[in-house]
């Protein structure tokens, strides 16, 4: 892998509660995870990213920190998280954790401090208002859950703000005491060896709020100290960030006017994840190929993160209303399946009709993106969602292992789990699982290994160059390529019902014996390129030439 390690990376992203119960209380844990590591090696995951491990009410899902220097005694130890990075880095896998600075727990100590008194030292740690802000009513990112951004405090006698839940207090970045915090935070962790961080809401982390301004100030030099900062305690550390926004303004999220890659290293493209729901939606490549030619160009270093499923809901914000409503009647048609009137709280299994030629088009389309590929935990074998659980809680149910009680996920009573396991219907743990998957070298989980390491025999994709082929193509046929100095691989892949041709001998020149090194079904030679095959929802991975060849 090269110096930009993360260019070339496979995320896993997973919640340790939900994930492997390895004393049997009903939580999983750090000792849990550990020993699925091989599991995960064996996946050819190299880098993992744990959602929040700090100590919480978990009101939100741990979102909710009390303590940013610590583990939740649920899920373990320091000492056993230190054994977790020391275990991981022996089967070359990396580690980066959410850092959730934006806001703390109202049950901080911090925040129970600053409203205890307007001398405490903490007091300006926070956003104030001593009258009611004019914009109390504006900006909230849960629609339907939340109804304010600014909430009055009887014990402060003042009104304090918060982006998120009225819990979630947020912390005053125009205050240096709290950058100075913040980059300690950073330190801390890396000292024990995490590889870097995935920054949560990082566009309400550089606001410099201001009551009643709804359009407040934003400071893109905070995330240049940041990067500093961190590549000083670390060098090879990665800043994953995410920040939905409008396509003209993440370039300054990656680096500064004259063109330097000296913030975030690594963005999640939502723009990309809009664009390819709608694609699988119409089963039709043009919003794709329009995402691929708007593309911002980004600095040396830049990074785009990939996904189809993470833990939050399918976003649909940046998408038309029209567009939405297309997305929304193929894969959220019942109410339930929506949340905050922008997205859908579903998996993509059950979504795709738990259609397997649908699931591998779909991944596989995803992974020969530029940029880097990020996986939820549960994807490679196909898990369903729990639509009786609240909000997101729908796909954070328990990891499927196997056919033993609770999917073997924890020998705990059914009623003390975290989280109840999905035992019910075509995604119930008695069909989906890995231990029957395992078993079984034409299951989705060997597929998505296969898939894998296929990937990671092709650098280009992940650190090259990506195009868009402009060939005439069937209706339905997205045609693209990657280029690096390893070489070239180009990219059929059908989101239509029929079985098509197209014409690539445009490529045969550049071409050095060009094979599948991956595809749907077999196909046969490839010949002059000039009538290429692909089935309905099916695809292709060609190598093209070698970079020795090129």
């Amino acid at each position: 892998m090269g110096d930009r390690w993360y260019s070339e990376a496979v995320v896993y992203c997973l919640d340790i509660d939900t994930y492997a119960d390895s004393d049997g209380d009903g939580v999983g844990d750090i000792r849990g995870l550990i020993g699925r590591l091989d599991y995960l090696a064996r996946l050819g995951v190299t880098c993992l990213w744990l959602h929040p491990i700090h100590p919480s009410p978990n009101r939100d899902d741990g979102y909710d920190a009390t303590d940013f220097y610590n583990v939740d005694p649920r899920f373990g130890t320091l000492g056993d998280f230190a054994e977790l990075l020391h275990q991981a880095q022996n089967r070359g896998i990396r580690v980066i954790i959410d850092l959730v600075v934006n806001h703390t727990s109202d049950e901080h100590p911090w925040f129970q401090s600053a409203r205890s008194s307007p001398d405490s030292p903490y007091r300006d740690w926070f956003v104030w208002s001593d009258t009611e802000p004019d914009d109390r009513h504006q900006g909230m990112v849960f629609p339907g859950e939340q109804n304010e951004t600014w909430s009055y405090d009887r014990t402060a006698k003042a009104w304090y703000y918060h982006r998120f839940y009225k819990f979630q207090p947020d912390l005053n970045f125009a205050n240096p005491a709290v950058r100075a915090e913040v980059k300690k935070i950073m330190s801390f962790w890396l000292q024990l060896g995490v590889s870097g961080f995935r920054m949560d809401a990082v566009p309400f982390i550089i606001e410099l709020t201001e009551p009643g301004n709804p359009n407040s100030p934003k400071d893109f030099e905070f995330l240049t100290e940041l990067r500093q900062h961190i590549q000083w305690r670390r060098g090879d550390a990665v800043l994953l960030a995410e920040a939905n926004v409008e396509p003209d303004q993440l370039p300054t999220f990656f680096g500064d006017a004259g063109g330097s890659g000296n913030r975030i290293h690594m963005l999640f493209d939502f723009m990309l994840n809009g664009r390819l729901m709608l694609a699988l939606a119409r089963q039709d490549p043009e919003s794709l190929i329009e995402a691929l030619r708007d593309t911002p160009t980004l600095p040396v270093g830049g990074q785009w993160a990939t996904f189809l499923r993470n833990h939050d809901e399918i976003d649909l914000s940046r998408l038309t209303t029209e567009q939405r409503n297309q997305v929304y009647a193929e894969f959220g048609p019942d109410e339930d399946m929506r949340i905050y009137d922008r997205g859908i709280r579903r998996r993509l299994a059950p979504m795709l009709g738990n259609d397997r030629r649908r699931i591998e088009l779909a991944y596989a389309l995803q992974f020969s993106l530029r940029g880097t590929p990020v996986l939820r935990y549960g994807e490679e074998i196909g898990m369903g969602e729990d639509l009786s659980l609240p909000g997101r809680e729908a796909i954070r149910t328990p990891m499927q292992w196997s056919y033993q009680p609770n999917a073997g996920f924890s020998t705990a009573d059914p009623e003390k789990l975290v989280r109840p396991v999905i035992d019910k219907g075509e995604f119930g743990y008695q069909k989906v699982n890995v231990t029957a998957q395992r078993g079984d070298s034409k299951s989705l989980l060997a597929w998505f290994e296969r898939m894998i390491r296929t990937l990671r025999e092709a650098p280009e994709v992940g650190s090259g160059s990506t195009s868009h082929i402009d060939v005439p193509a069937p209706a339905g046929v997205l045609a693209h390529r990657a280029d690096g100095p390893t070489g070239t691989m180009v990219f059929l892949h059908n989101l239509g019902t029929d079985d098509v041709e197209v014409d690539l001998s445009s490529l045969e020149a550049e071409a050095d014996l060009p094979n599948d090194v991956l595809a749907d079904r077999g196909y046969g030679e490839l010949g002059k390129l000039g009538a290429v095959k692909v089935s309905g929802h099916g695809y292709r991975w060609i190598r093209l030439c070698r970079g020795a060849a090129c």
